[in-house]
């Protein structure tokens, strides 16, 4: 049975979740299962396979399910709440420990059994938080023992920043037995359960890591647990991945995935209607109709928990004033943006939040109103004088980008802001300091069912806008301690609308566009689900 605090919702209902595994099929019967190949726009953005340095839409679709596992998964399939992963059941001791018993007989892909070893490895100073002490609140003074990495094996900068954001009072990880663990956080907090389900907390070979020649070569290559295992890795081109037939959960039905980067849609629509692809990713709304006029093929999807934004550099001399901020968010008809661009197949959403939150979530709250008049009495009294301001953007990156960004510019300059598009390669660029950052893309998730899950690990003080020094807000800060160490759900709460007060109105840090939604299309011979995420499963269970 699987105990959960009463303080959290996370783990309602893991207890009805077991998973039965699936039947091995005999050694030596012909191996029929098909190779298939996916289009995608982009297959990682970081060039690694590392689930703490890719932290990106387009990574969740190869990883997840198919790659990389955690202690506590998510019903992939349905809505997303917990389930039993490499942990069959879990309970909290007290507000600050988990204890976890690992599921038995699961295999890495180098054949090697995942044991407690593993899993106090994987969230150790070596592999997560490297040489230097983390900030705030957590000192890691109990990996103290783990050793320092090696040369060749030193962390980059973003795995130890995720880290902190993923795990900030991480005090320590203990192995009670070959198949029991606890979870020590240095605070209370009524959000470890989720905290251990969301990516970057997905568990890893010891062995695997101490095998490799150095990060690189692990990171390209690395040895985990999922159903499949990687096979090649062609940075900005594709990845192949291969069936691991020693999977827990049963035989993989596709003996080998190829993941292409083909960024232009027309082209990923033409090689699935030619069969050179079984799949292609990112589907405009407006080509659904157009797919779908041959009978032979179907498009799936619809939103997911993840939410489009535009950021703000508070740095920047014509941001620097939060009226003109705000003038920013005001100028936005994004309901004309859903329409138009998407078919209505999205909605507009209260915010930077998520329903799936259940009583943390704020029904009433809405995202700054569509008024032309309002913000130019705003850039009026910030006395903005229409200098030129940034719009640093990729080439349809999101789907719909480049569109979404004409109509933004056009609005915008409607009320007097003098937005100029400022095209990027890369993600790196996008985000690199200097006098010509101030807007840019950007979306938002929700990993597990918590405001910590987003507002706090991408807004907070640990989270990517402030660490890249866009912006910062001393008040919003004191917020979010509050959110991670409170057992208080009331007093969590209100801390949490106030955080929307500062971020979204007040002072603000972004505005939410709309929703996002994922579309696939595939071929209507092919049994497979889609799932309401990125992710794309290939598991026992979801391919005919």
């Amino acid at each position: 049975m699987v105990n959960l605090s009463r303080r959290t919702a996370l783990g309602a209902g893991a207890s009805l979740l077991g998973i039965t595994a699936i039947p091995r099929f005999a050694i030596g019967q012909a191996d029929n299962r098909p190779t298939i190949t996916v289009a995608v726009q982009k297959v990682v953005n970081s060039n690694t396979l590392d689930v703490l340095r890719e932290q990106s839409n387009v990574g969740e679709r190869v990883f997840f399910t198919s790659l990389w596992e955690p202690l506590i998964s998510k019903e992939w399939l349905g809505n997303l709440s917990p389930r039993p992963g490499l942990a069959t059941e879990w309970k909290r001791i007290d507000d600050q420990t988990v204890e976890l018993k690992l599921r038995q007989g699961v295999k890495f892909h180098n054949g090697e059994e995942m044991t407690a070893e593993d899993v106090v490895f994987t969230f150790s100073r070596e592999r997560m938080f490297g040489n230097s002490e983390a900030k705030n609140r957590t000192t890691l003074k109990a990996f103290e023992k783990i050793p320092t990495p090696r040369p060749g094996k030193e962390l980059p900068p973003e795995i130890i920043a995720v880290a902190r954001r993923a795990w900030p009072d991480l005090l320590r990880v203990e192995a009670v037995d070959k198949y029991t663990v606890r979870f020590f956080n240095a605070t209370p907090d009524v959000t470890l359960e989720g905290r251990l389900a969301r990516y970057g907390s997905d568990i890893m070979s010891r062995k695997g890591w101490e095998d490799a020649a150095s990060y690189l070569d692990w990171a390209r290559k690395p040895i985990t647990t999922g159903p499949y295992k990687v096979v090649e890795f062609r940075p900005d081109n594709m990845l192949v991945l291969e069936a691991h037939d020693e999977y827990w959960g049963g035989r993989p039905p596709i003996k080998r995935i190829r993941f292409i980067e083909v960024p232009e849609v027309p082209s990923r629509i033409a090689g699935l209607l030619s069969g050179q692809y079984q799949f292609a990713c990112d589907i405009p709304p407006d080509q659904i109709s157009q797919i779908e006029k041959n009978a032979a093929f179907e498009v799936q999807g619809g939103t997911i928990l993840n939410h489009r934004l535009i950021t703000f550099d508070k740095n920047h001399a014509q941001l620097q004033n939060p009226l003109v901020r705000r003038a920013f968010t005001h100028a936005i008809d994004r309901q004309a943006i859903v329409d138009s661009l998407w078919a209505g197949r999205t909605k507009v959403p209260a915010g930077l939040q998520w329903e799936y939150y259940g009583d943390m979530f704020h029904a009433d709250w809405r995202v700054p109103e569509y008024n032309p008049k309002l913000a130019q009495d705003l850039l009026k009294q910030a006395g903005y004088k229409g200098d030129p301001i940034p719009y640093r953007l990729l080439n349809n990156y999101y789907t719909n980008q480049n569109a979404t960004a004409q109509i933004l510019i056009e609005m915008w300059r409607t009320v007097g802001l003098n937005v100029e598009i400022n095209s990027k390669e890369n993600w790196t660029q996008i985000m690199e300091r200097g006098s010509q950052r101030a807007v840019r893309d950007w979306s938002n998730s929700a990993p597990f069912s918590d405001p910590v899950s987003s507002i706090v690990n991408q807004h907070g003080p640990n989270g990517q806008q402030q660490q890249i020094g866009e912006w910062t807000n001393a008040e919003m800060n004191q917020l979010c301690e509050v959110l991670e160490t409170s057992t208080d759900r009331a007093k969590r709460r209100l801390a949490f609308r106030r955080m929307l007060e500062i971020c979204e109105r007040e002072d603000p840090a972004y505005t939410v566009l709309h929703q996002n939604a994922t579309f696939t299309a595939k071929p209507k011979s092919l049994k497979w689900q889609a799932s309401p995420a990125f992710a794309m499963d290939f598991r026992p269970g979801n391919y005919v």
